[in-house]
């Protein structure tokens, strides 16, 4: 696909606009009570549901709405696997979960450090993760791609196609425009998530549907 075949700055804006009417709400899915839970909840995402990690937290987190990286090292890297143990790829998650939060305490005092090279130099954080802390703890108009922002960008003529997700993020990061940028990554989410689903989107109920360049799917 070329750039000719991508959306526009007005077609891109007027997207925006009706994504943010028809998702007020758009937000992170993930609990959490504080700062770190947020952090935990972003890396045991991976490759798995917001549903699932809320599924294994939600016990935790009302018994001890507080919980912190000191309560997780005390808890041990065993202890917390077996709260994880529904969630993907859970051994690896604890086990990076309980080092980060050892090198949280030893370096930061506890604290989750607000800046992107710190945030990706803990175990199990990467750019998507460092971006989704940064947008919702900061607000910052970072952009994390995930599954859902990745075909969902590519399938309405965003971005080219590609399995780059650093070039997806930069093409979006440079085609929305400002006063959605915060918001835009949740807006593709909740939109991929709940109606333009990968397969049997919803196109006849979808307001972006006479903009949609509709890629990848059959006319």
């Amino acid at each position: 696909m070329n750039r000719a075949k991508l959306m526009n700055k007005k077609q891109c804006e007027d997207v925006f606009k009706k994504l943010s009417d028809m998702w007020p709400n758009a937000k992170c899915e993930l609990l959490h009570n504080n700062h770190f839970q947020l952090l935990i909840a972003v890396v045991l995402s991976a490759q798995a549901t917001d549903k699932s990690v809320n599924k294994a937290l939600d016990p935790l987190l009302i018994k001890f709405p507080q919980f912190s990286a000191f309560n997780l090292v005390e808890m041990g890297e065993e202890g917390f696997l077996q709260i994880i143990r529904s969630i993907g790829l859970a051994p690896t998650k604890a086990r990076n979960c309980f080092k980060l939060s050892q090198i949280l305490i030893d370096k930061y005092k506890g604290e989750i450090p607000l800046e992107r090279e710190k945030l990706e130099a803990l175990p199990g954080v990467g750019r998507k993760t460092a971006n989704v802390i940064l947008n919702v703890l900061c607000g910052l108009p970072t952009m994390a791609v995930d599954t859902h922002v990745e075909r969902l960008s590519q399938r309405i003529g965003l971005v080219a196609q590609t399995k780059d997700r650093l070039k997806i993020e930069q093409d979006l990061l440079n085609i929305v425009p400002k006063k959605y940028a915060v918001k835009a990554h949740h807006l593709l989410i909740f939109h991929g998530r709940y109606h333009c689903i990968a397969r049997n989107p919803k196109c006849e109920l979808c307001p972006i549907e006479p903009l949609c360049f509709k890629v990848g799917l059959k006319h």
